[in-house]
């Protein structure tokens, strides 16, 4: 893909998602459906996105209050998750261009299960997988997999970092041309081409094979959303796609270029590292119209249900400092990235921790409100002005959002020549402009690390 195209991911919930987006009228509940996803699947690939991407939890957050009640009752972020894979699997069946991407926490999963799921689904779909990795913060979901507490943050990135390197020697450990498929010998796979990776670690001791081929891409893509020090350190050592979030175009900008030369501190090239804000954009026929559906989304949104989802992402109990004055500053355990958000969004508008949830449940990243026309010219400008290379494109309900997107915004961008009209290559790393991962490229993932460390 040219470099001066973008490159477009939908960020899809298993789920209801926004408090407030799934009372919208123009709201689907098929949730529970695999019709449902294999319809925004078929959506998104006729609108050329490069990837589908589904965020995951793994427990029901409890975080507001100690209790999960403000999620159950409003619909909130984490009320209700399906499992990723299993949805990407029906939606790969209806789709040959699409990529697909599930998150899988390195702290509650075992090296062995994900490389293979993901060599699986790698196959299985042509080489379209994507795995986001992520460490998990929640101490609600230590207790679902056998923990009193969680890892502390140091530790949750030390096994990650392991994680991946065990994860690349398992995908390496067949050759490219293990599989020889030769009925008169016969031989089907050549044993002299198919390694053990004897790991011995910190965290893992994992004796290989991997019991699937190498995936069609080499690795799958691999995407990630750190915002501390530690997560860009790791994001800009692993990741082919970094997620991000921000509360304006100037922190955005900052952002781009502390990861990209992160990248390249690590020997990359910073154009292999994909950097996706997202945006929540309210698309209307005419500005007023976008205006009052936008109006309309955010009268639905409770603030405790903001407020829990927020509490969720900072991994700190809210619903102890008081609701009409202003958040103050505060030890964030969990996502920095969303603190510093919200913090930017307080001390620029000097909101009320109850208009902050009001604002975090229903807000728009960047401010993308109005015509085709009008949210074409903010994206525009974001990638223009070296914020991002492209999208991660939040639907403020499902699957509406997506549909006024892909049918209204996305031809102006076309008009424009800032996105494909048709894919160009067969793979994710192909559409993305990234090259097929060599095998072995853990080891050298691991030595740069450990030279810029020094």
């Amino acid at each position: 893909m040219s470099p001066s195209l973008m490159h477009l991911a939908a960020f899809v919930t298993a789920g209801p998602g926004r408090p407030g987006g799934w009372r919208f009228p123009g709201s689907v509940p098929g949730w529970l459906s695999a019709g449902y996803y294999q319809n925004i699947a078929r959506t998104l690939e006729d609108a050329r996105f490069d990837l589908a991407f589904f965020a995951d939890i793994l427990s029901v957050p409890d975080r507001f209050g100690g209790s999960p009640d403000s999620q159950l009752r409003n619909g909130a972020l984490g009320s209700m998750r399906l499992d990723p894979l299993h949805v990407l699997s029906s939606m790969g069946a209806v789709t040959s261009h699409l990529g697909l991407a599930a998150t899988v926490s390195t702290t509650y999963a075992q090296p062995f299960t994900v490389a293979r799921s993901f060599a699986t689904l790698d196959h299985l779909t042509e080489g379209r997988a994507a795995w986001n990795v992520v460490t998990s913060f929640q101490e609600s979901e230590a207790r679902n997999f056998n923990r009193d507490e969680q890892f502390p943050r140091d530790q949750r990135y030390e096994r990650a970092d392991e994680f991946l390197e065990v994860a690349g020697k398992l995908w390496d450990s067949w050759e490219d041309d293990a599989l020889v498929l030769d009925t008169e010998q016969p031989l089907f796979a050549d044993p002299d081409r198919v390694h053990p990776i004897r790991h011995k670690g910190d965290w893992f001791t994992v004796q290989g094979p991997l019991n699937v081929p190498r995936p069609p891409q080499g690795y799958p893509v691999v995407i990630q959303a750190g915002a501390s020090a530690k997560g860009k350190d790791f994001a800009a050592r692993w990741s082919d796609v970094i997620f991000c979030s921000h509360a304006s175009l100037e922190s955005a900008r900052d952002f781009y270029t502390e990861i990209k030369e992160r990248a390249a501190t690590h020997g990359r090239n910073p154009d292999g590292v994909k950097i996706l804000p997202s945006v929540a954009p309210v698309v209307g026929a005419t500005s007023a119209i976008a205006q009052q559906t936008f109006e309309e989304l955010f009268d639905l949104v409770p603030p405790l249900g903001g407020l829990s989802t927020l509490a969720y992402h900072l991994d700190v109990d809210l619903s102890t400092f008081p609701l009409d004055e202003r958040l103050p500053d505060v030890e964030v355990p969990g996502v920095e990235g969303h603190y510093q958000e919200v913090k930017e969004m307080t001390e620029r508008e000097g909101l009320t921790l109850r208009e902050l949830g009001k604002r975090y449940g229903g807000r728009v990243e960047g401010g993308f409100i109005g015509t085709a026309t009008e949210v074409a010219d903010g994206l525009e400008e974001w990638f223009r002005q070296g914020a991002c290379d492209g999208f991660m494109v939040q639907a403020p309900y499902q699957p509406g959002g997506f549909e006024d997107f892909t049918r209204q915004v996305v031809p102006e961008l076309q008009k424009r020549g800032l996105f494909r009209s048709e894919y160009e290559g067969s793979t994710l790393r192909e559409n993305l402009g990234l090259p097929r991962v060599q095998s072995g490229e853990w080891a050298n993932r691991v030595r740069r690390a450990t030279e810029a460390s020094r």
